[in-house]
């Protein structure tokens, strides 16, 4: 290949894309018919709308304005088993130019596919994309982040929809940014972040741990992320009323299950059973107290429609064996597999669910169900993510959300208090700068330059 074919190929389609919407449902609420307006004006958008509101219809809507203007095709990348709500939402709003291909072969214009299967596409096919639970990106080196982004960078439209963009770290929003096709994420760390070690190194496995949000760029920063993308956690934060959506209550509940063992991580015996501080320190404390925890989760969920969120394949199988009404998805299994459970239990087949939140802990709506039981870890959006799948807009009763820990634990839940705080500071910090005004100014140099007297 030439070269400069080459350099070409790695830059982002720039531009200005966007246009007036030709199309907006009837159904449409006053603030979606808002937001549906705003992302096509801009072409390229973050649409970070709360669990409920109606991501799937501004998505659908976003990907059938694309297909009446242009007349080519939209993909739609989602998260396991969500495609099908995709499906039942255009069948209610009247698109019927839609499919869901498992095998990279498409003959309508919108197009659904899993982010499993996005290397069975080609991103020529395509006008316009759309990412359901774009969140998917915040992990810097992850193989999808990386395929999005490729896949992206030359396509003219592109939205992402998620209810948590950033719920415990700021930073993550480069990401979005990046395949918006924006300010990139490293970029963006040197403008509004300090490090503490005075430099920024794009090969750092853990970035979101050591960088902080300068104090004088903060209004600065929320008003650029306004500026490529829309956050709604309710209607009233774009001005419009909240009649509709009023959440029933959330009732959550700390078990707490003793650790009979006295020996710690390096197989000492200790006096008593210590604090776990470190992710060593709550994997052993995680493994040493397994069955008391599963028997507790057995005891709570009895005799109802639940949810058994654990994180190991032994707690998996063990509480499995304990509750023969209940299915299990596992990592092993196939994606087609995964699916027709999830199915199952969406439509009210299966009482009760074991699975992971990182498998299935995204998009999926089930307010069928008001009770779950959950083993927490330092994973703020994994526990946010797997308790919005039943406590959302549409939820006619209370949640009961039953947390089970061992004694040793504390900390893990003190740390999901702290990234709670956080998350809603992001959200206030952006509503706050909603109408705030950034301008990305670059100095240009202009000093003559002195060669060396030997050149």
């Amino acid at each position: 290949m030439d070269y400069n074919v080459f350099i070409n190929s790695k830059k982002h389609l720039l531009g200005e894309f966007g246009f007036e919407p030709v199309y907006i449902p009837d159904i449409a609420f006053d603030f979606q018919k808002y937001v549906i307006e705003k992302a096509m004006i801009r072409g390229r958008n973050g649409n970070f709308l709360d669990t409920g509101l109606g991501k799937t219809l501004v998505q659908l809507s976003l990907a059938y304005n694309v297909v009446k203007k242009t007349n080519k095709k939209v993909l739609i990348l989602t998260p396991l088993a969500v495609a099908f709500q995709f499906i039942k939402e255009a069948n209610k709003i009247g698109i019927d130019d839609i499919e869901y291909s498992k095998d990279g072969k498409h003959n309508k214009k919108i197009i659904l596919c899993n982010y499993e299967r996005l290397h069975l596409f080609d991103s020529k096919d395509f006008e316009g994309i759309i990412l359901d639970e774009s969140s998917i990106l915040k992990n810097f080196d992850g193989k999808i982040k990386s395929q999005v982004t490729a896949f992206a960078k030359n396509i003219k439209y592109r939205q992402l929809s998620t209810a948590t963009p950033s719920p415990n770290d700021f930073i993550e929003l480069g990401t979005s940014s990046e395949v918006l096709g924006h300010m990139g994420y490293m970029d963006m760390l040197g403008k509004f972040f300090k490090n503490n070690q005075n430099s920024v190194d794009s090969n750092n496995r853990n970035i979101g741990e050591k960088f902080y949000l300068k104090p004088h760029a903060e209004k600065d920063f929320f008003s650029w992320v306004n500026q490529w993308s829309i956050m709604v956690r309710k209607p009233s934060d774009i001005g419009f009323s909240d009649d509709r959506y009023m959440l029933p209550d959330l009732i959550t509940n700390n078990h707490t299950v003793k650790n009979q063992s006295l020996i710690d991580v390096n197989g000492q015996i200790q006096m008593f059973t210590p604090i776990a501080k470190t992710m060593t320190e709550v994997r052993h404390e995680q493994k040493m107290t397994e069955k008391s925890r599963c028997q507790k989760a057995i005891e709570l969920a009895k005799g109802k429609t639940s949810v058994y969120w654990c994180n190991t394949n032994n707690e998996s199988s063990l509480l499995k064996s304990l509750d023969n009404q209940a299915h299990e998805i596992k990592g092993s299994q196939s994606i087609e597999q995964k699916e027709e459970a999830l199915m199952a239990f969406a439509n009210g087949e299966i009482k009760r669910l074991i699975t992971k939140a990182k498998m299935t802990g995204m998009g999926l709506n089930w307010q069928h169900c008001n009770h779950t039981v959950f083993f927490p870890t330092w994973s703020y959006e994994q526990y946010y993510q797997s308790i919005r799948r039943f406590w959302r807009f549409g939820q006619t009763e209370n949640v009961t959300v039953d947390l089970v820990i061992s004694d040793g634990q504390k900390r893990v839940i003190d740390t999901l208090k702290q990234k709670t705080k956080k998350a809603n500071e992001l959200y206030t910090n952006l509503t706050k700068n909603v109408n705030g005004s950034f301008i990305d100014s670059k100095k240009e140099f202009d000093k003559e330059i002195i060669k060396p007297k030997f050149i």
